[in-house]
This record gives structure tokens, C-alpha cells and sequence, in this order.
């Protein structure tokens, strides 16, 4: 429904976006994610086409767009990361002046705005002012203003900065109907659990390039390690001793990463089969209790991106 083939915009010297391709299919939700400074936000701007890439294009349902005034680009419905509503307006004006804006008139856009309430939660609050909302009820009324024109094309730039859980969960709720009902979805966004809930395949992008692709599963395969066993000690005493040092932990069978975080340890495993292995070693060291699992989304993108603050 959406693609991007060899995407590149530079400022001056610097090349944001690098040769970037990007494939999104209707009934598909698309996580992009990003460092600070990677480049999602120009690349959403391409795939809007608001910003003209130097190299590369965008492909909607296999045409090309032809830039800003394209009418194809009605098909295409924006969440912008910075609130864009008259905060003195009711809700309903808001939708009201949005609907216009995408050439809805009469019964239809009555039709359309009733719907987008519903779907958002407000329909008991369309004609409060917009100034007197909460975060969640802003971000979920700019989430109605991007549905109006049924779009088949969603893209989402990371819409639940600042609200509480219900209305993140109402978002959550919202966008799994409109994946249901087909639409194909780009989210980009900074929280991970998000990604991992929502999203059917990730890109990860650094530096403007892609460095990685796929379903979760097939990104937590590039880890080198399948689990992680998590382990807490009481602190150190003559009847339980310090813990061996990495060089110790990283002999034993199926052990490949050692983190320690003060008297406790993350240890990454080959397979957690080799827990049991693990736990018998630190017998005796004060192990009070310990958790395993599969390493998350974040490990993955930490590994790909690195640990450097990015300002």
C-alpha cells in the first residue's frame, strides 16, 4: 500500500535519510523506530509527501506520488507528533474546520464526525473547548481529525507522548480497529513495549539508514543471546560470599553476556535451557530470587543503535 525506494534528503552536508526503502502492507502495522537524530521525522515527512526527497520515491498503491498537491495524498491520514488543533475551538469545530479542509460537507461530514467521537471516546465532550482537555483527550482528538476522510493510509508519529495509561490504551484500542478494518499503519514511536504490542513488523533506522527489518522474533534472533536470566542477591556475608567474577561466570556452559547492577547480575544465555546450570553455580552467594525470560525489543535496538546519548 505505501513503499519508499531509495529514499535520501541531505541539508548542506549533512545526509539525514540515506538510501532508504520501506514497505507497508493494508492490514499491517509498521513500527519505525529510531535514535533522536535518526531520521524518522523527514522520513514521514517524504511519505506525506510535505517534504521532497533529493533521491527515491514514495509509492501509494503502486503510483508514484507528484508531490504536495498530488490527490492521491488524500488517501493518506497524519498524526502529527505536535498537537495540531484550535484550542479555542469545541471539539466538534475542530472536526468541523478539518473536515472542510479535506473537502467534506453536509450530511457526510455530519456522518464522519459523529463516527470519529466514537471512535476516540468523546462523544459525551465534542462541544467542550479543546483548551480545556486533558493530554489524552488532545491526542486522542488528533487521532479523529487524521480518520475523518477515511483514509487507507495511516501514519502515526509517536501519538501517545505525554498521556496517561486509559488513553494510551484507548489509542492502543483504536488503532488495533483500524488495522482490523484493513488500513495500513506507520508508527513510529520511542516506547518499546509499544512497538512489541502493536506492531506486525519493525524497521529499525540510524543515522537516515535502515540497519534492521522484520517481525520481533526475527530482530531478537539477531541477539546473541535467546534468554536472559535476571538474579538478585542479599549482600555479601561470610555464610554467602561475593559473586564470582565475569571471567568465572562466562565459563559456564551456555552463559554469553554478563551485566551486574550493584549486588545483582543479568546474565544473557545461550538457551535457557542452560538456566539450571547457571543457578546451581551461584548457590551459596545469598540468591534471594531470580526471573528468566527472552530478551526484549530494547536489547535489540540498543545492540543496532548503541548506548550513546543522542541530543
Amino acid at each position: 500500500m505505501l513503499e519508499a525506494q531509495g529514499l535520501s534528503k541531505r541539508y548542506g552536508d549533512k545526509t539525514v535519510v540515506n538510501d532508504l526503502n520501506l514497505r507497508l502492507r493494508s492490514g499491517q502495522t509498521l513500527g519505525l523506530l529510531g535514535p533522536n537524530g535518526a531520521g524518522k521525522s523527514t522520513t514521514v515527512a517524504m511519505l506525506c509527501g510535505l517534504l521532497k526527497p533529493d533521491q527515491g520515491q514514495v509509492l501509494l498503491d503502486g503510483r508514484a506520488l507528484q508531490g504536495d498537491a498530488d490527490p492521491a495524498k488524500r488517501r493518506i491520514g497524519l498524526v502529527p507528533q505536535e498537537l495540531a488543533l484550535y484550542e479555542l475551538l469545541s471539539a466538534r469545530a475542530n472536526l468541523q474546520a478539518f473536515g472542510a479542509l479535506y473537502g467534506l460537507a453536509g450530511a457526510t461530514l455530519a456522518e464522519r464526525i459523529r463516527a470519529v467521537l466514537e471512535i476516540s471516546g468523546l462523544a459525551e465532550r465534542a462541544d467542550e473547548r479543546v483548551a480545556n482537555f486533558s493530554g489524552g483527550m488532545k491526542r486522542r482528538l488528533n487521532i479523529a481529525c487524521a480518520l475523518l476522510h477515511e483514509p487507507d493510509v495511516l501514519i502515526f508519529d509517536e501519538p501517545t507522548v505525554g498521556v496517561d495509561p486509559q488513553s494510551r490504551n484507548a489509542i492502543f484500542d483504536t488503532l488495533e480497529l483500524l488495522r482490523g478494518q484493513g488500513r495500513a499503519l506507520l508508527y513510529t514511536t520511542h516506547y518499546m513495549e509499544e512497538a512489541e504490542r502493536l506492531c506486525d513488523r519493525i524497521q529499525i533506522v540510524d543515522h537516515g539508514r535502515s540497519v534492521a527489518e522484520g517481525s520481533l522474533d526475527e530482530l531478537l534472533a539477531k541477539l546473541p543471546v535467546a534468554a536472559e536470566l535476571q538474579l538478585q542477591f542479599a549482600e555479601a556475608t561470610p555464610a554467602a560470599p561475593g559473586l564470582p567474577d565475569d571471567a568465572t561466570l562466562l565459563a559456564l556452559p551456555g552463559v554469553r553476556a554478563v551485566h551486574r547492577q550493584g549486588s545483582n547480575l543479568k546474565l544473557g544465555l545461550q538457551s535457557l535451557d542452560d538456566a539450571a546450570g547457571a543457578l546451581d553455580a551461584l548457590r551459596g552467594h545469598g540468591l534471594q530470587q531470580f526471573s528468566s525470560g527472552r530478551p526484549s525489543l530494547e536489547a535489540v535496538f540498543l545492540a543496532l543503535t548503541g548506548r550513546t546519548l543522542r541530543d
